[in-house]
């Protein structure tokens, strides 16, 4: 955690992070519908803009490119003065310029901290998951081990989703 003081939440974005597969697109559809907020979805702003899917754009232009429309999209959400939740993009905590906004930014952010084990069966099937196309397992082991202290670092709050439910969760995040 972060250990900043933070203001009443009323007028903050929320962001969710966490690995692929952890739930954030979900359950920052129902926090939103419960909080009356719009949900930014970093992944689906970055389709609509490029018009490509996440899959195209790290085939045609590769991981570094696809990285800078995943800050981009966060700089963009974190800028609007409405507030709203934000399901940030997995790989977002990668690069330290987006570590530091998501501390420095007006917004609560919550890691869905989910186990590798738990990940793969949900991404099993995930074809817009490229970087899962070689080794799953593995892959997503070596992600979690780089990333867990980068989650941990940007994170004000911490909500396992490990053998809860959706409701679970939400309810988890609200508090």
């Amino acid at each position: 955690m972060n250990g900043v003081d933070r203001p009443d939440p009323a007028g903050e974005h929320l962001v969710l992070v966490g690995m692929m597969g952890s739930g954030k697109s979900t359950i920052g559809r129902i926090v939103a519908e419960r909080m009356e907020r719009p949900l930014i979805d970093s992944d689906e702003v970055i389709e609509a803009a490029t018009g490509r899917t996440v899959r195209e754009i790290f085939a045609t232009d590769g991981e570094e490119a696809f990285r800078a429309l995943e800050a981009e999209a966060l700089r963009e959400a974190l800028a609007t003065a409405e507030p709203a939740v934000i399901a940030a993009a997995g790989g977002v905590v990668l690069r330290p310029d987006n570590r530091r906004l998501l501390t420095e930014s007006n917004a609560r952010v919550v890691w869905l901290m989910a186990d590798p084990a738990l990940l793969i069966e949900r991404v099993r099937n995930g074809m817009h998951r490229p970087l899962l196309d070689h080794d799953p397992e593995g892959t997503l082991q070596r992600m979690w081990d780089e990333r867990q202290p980068l989650y941990q670092e940007v994170a004000d709050a911490i909500v396992s989703v490990d053998g809860r439910s959706i409701g679970e969760v939400v309810e988890a995040v609200l508090r």
